[in-house]
């Protein structure tokens, strides 16, 4: 595999870049601000600290929605900044080999728009590979994926769960789940609008979920969060109990778990024997919700392994199988994406 590699993970809330010459994973905000429609102002975490505090002329905008790239051209601006951002690291090549972590269970299309992306592009791409992003994360965790043992990888996105089984290299059952943590934040608003007569953005949200968020006990911890008041319309400081945070965010909880049961009764019975071996790895953004993996040990009754790092296990992965010819076989070459 050729020396310059540069590898992807599309996420809905962050990107993360492998640069194969330095060494490096960037990790930002998947996160574009226009303003006028047309100049673009911020991208990153720059654009994420404009986001709901921005005025009319600028737009924030989320280029990945529920795990597919769903606006093209601001997702090709992007990608265009960041790679040239990793390409600054020193010894980083102008020219590159190009590899991306794509879903599994989307259509066919939309699979292709992530290599189409970086054709498409003006990043100089000399041959784009595509990896399963599971087989990714699986790499990432740490497992060993090229063996016949059996392992679930359950990643808890943004915008999406997805949750498979892994064994000799490839996916045996696959499932995207169209909850994440972004779905706890909008619960989360909706429970103090309707307990606390407070409007909040998505960002505070965030934060309760963070320091309030427990899967599993109703804590009497409580936080101050500033909004604007339903009956006054001024902006008002609310204390928000976290029995209030575990309300909002347990039915979704509960969802993903029964999603996690449900493909385990769809597993076949020699590698569901592996699974109890080895556990279920919990990997993504909102994997590191309190006690959410405590709260998986519970229904299925199976110890539950996180990563450390989880949101970069993907990235981790690329990384790995770039580097590492054990793993090579697991980046493909889609048809027509070879670049001379």
């Amino acid at each position: 595999m050729a020396q310059n590699v540069i590898g992807i993970d599309l996420g809905t809330r962050s990107i993360k870049i492998y640069n194969k010459s330095s060494d490096t994973i960037l990790n930002e905000k998947n996160m574009i601000a226009i303003e006028n429609k047309t100049k673009i102002c911020a991208i990153g975490d720059e654009a994420y600290e404009m986001y709901e505090k921005a005025p009319d002329h600028i737009v924030v905008v989320f280029p990945v929605k529920l795990g597919v790239i769903a606006d093209i051209q601001n997702m090709q601006n992007l990608l265009e900044r960041f790679v040239k951002k990793v390409r600054n690291a020193k010894g980083a090549f102008q020219s590159n080999d190009f590899c991306i972590a794509v879903p599994t269970n989307i259509t066919e299309v939309e699979k292709r728009a992530f290599s189409d992306l970086i054709s498409s592009s003006k990043v100089k791409a000399k041959k784009i590979m595509v990896v399963e992003k599971p087989v990714a994360d699986g790499v990432g965790a740490g497992i060993d994926v090229d063996g016949p043992q059996g392992n679930m990888v359950v990643n808890f996105g943004a915008d999406t769960t997805e949750i498979s089984v892994l064994s000799l290299g490839g996916i045996v059952i696959s499932k995207l789940v169209q909850i994440g943590g972004n779905r706890l934040d909008e619960n989360i608003c909706s429970i103090v609008k309707k307990k606390y007569n407070l409007i909040i953005g998505m960002k505070t949200a965030e934060t309760l979920k963070r320091n309030l968020g427990d899967a599993v006990y109703m804590t009497k911890d409580s936080m101050k969060v500033y909004g604007r008041d339903i009956v006054s319309g001024l902006p008002m400081e609310r204390n928000i109990l976290a029995e209030s945070i575990y309300e909002a965010i347990n039915d979704t909880l509960q969802s993903i778990t029964a999603q996690i049961k449900m493909i385990l009764e769809r597993t076949p019975p020699e590698l569901a024997a592996d699974i109890i071996d080895t556990g279920i790895y919990l990997t993504g953004g909102s994997a590191e919700l309190r006690n959410f993996d405590q709260l998986i040990h519970q229904e299925t009754e199976l110890k539950v392994n996180i990563p450390q790092n989880p949101s970069e296990c993907v990235a981790r992965g690329i990384a790995k199988i770039v580097t590492d010819p054990q793993y090579a076989s697991m980046a493909y070459i889609p048809r027509d994406k070879i670049f001379n």
